[in-house]
């Protein structure tokens, strides 16, 4: 009898250990579940600076064809403007003439600097050198002196300042990006004092009959 009590007692002991084993098992699983779930809180963060990326782009080089036209445009003629101002600084033979070179090549030059800030920031690369057309017009020039000088390039002066004066309107009116419009819409009185003063000087030369060199008090006839 006794060894059957000791045989009961050591089976009910065994079941006991086995029930409470597999009751630890579930909160053992519970644990494993719930370790990922804190897991996925670090991968939002790395998501985080995505969207601070895309506003650095989004600004540049989003310039209509008409808009990069016009800086194209307004560089090459700055650029010209410099050198044939120079030029009549040189050779003209009328002060006003080389007064106006003068003012053409300091004008200008100020006008390309801050032209050359807005294309560095819109990402558009401006001509360092004059196109044919200029190039010839520098070449027929350079060969021209006194009131031959005077003449062709004061004329010149008048018919590029008028086209200027026009493309500069349209832009300031008609342009798609608010910075090229503003510094269209800032050079525009520059051009127009520019048109006046040539005309005046062409018309000073026209009404004498002679040349713009003609105000000379030694140029009577």
């Amino acid at each position: 009898m006794s060894n059957l009590k000791l045989l009961s007692t050591s089976l009910v002991a065994i079941a006991l250990s086995l029930a409470t084993g597999c009751t630890r098992t579930p909160q053992q699983n519970q644990n494993i579940s719930e370790a990922p779930s804190g897991a996925t809180q670090p991968v939002q963060l790395t998501e985080s600076p995505s969207p601070t990326a895309s506003p650095t782009t989004s600004g540049q080089n989003n310039l209509s064809s008409s808009d990069r036209q016009f800086i194209n445009e307004a560089a090459q003629g700055g650029l010209a403007e410099v050198q044939l101002g120079q030029l009549a600084s040189q050779r003209a033979a009328n002060n006003a003439v080389k007064q106006f070179g003068l003012r053409m090549v300091q004008d200008h030059t100020q006008v390309n600097n801050q032209l050359q800030q807005l294309a560095a920031q819109k990402g558009v690369k401006l001509p360092t050198t004059l196109n044919s057309e200029n190039q010839q017009l520098q070449q027929r020039l350079s060969k021209l002196s006194g009131a031959k000088f005077d003449r062709e390039y004061m004329t010149h002066m008048v018919q590029d300042h008028q086209k200027d004066v026009s493309t500069f309107q349209t832009e300031a009116k008609q342009g798609q990006d608010p910075d090229v419009k503003a510094f269209a819409a800032q050079t525009l009185p520059t051009l127009q004092e520019h048109l006046q003063q040539a005309r005046s000087i062409v018309n000073a030369g026209a009404n004498t009959g002679t040349s713009t060199s003609s105000p000379s008090p030694t140029n009577t006839r």
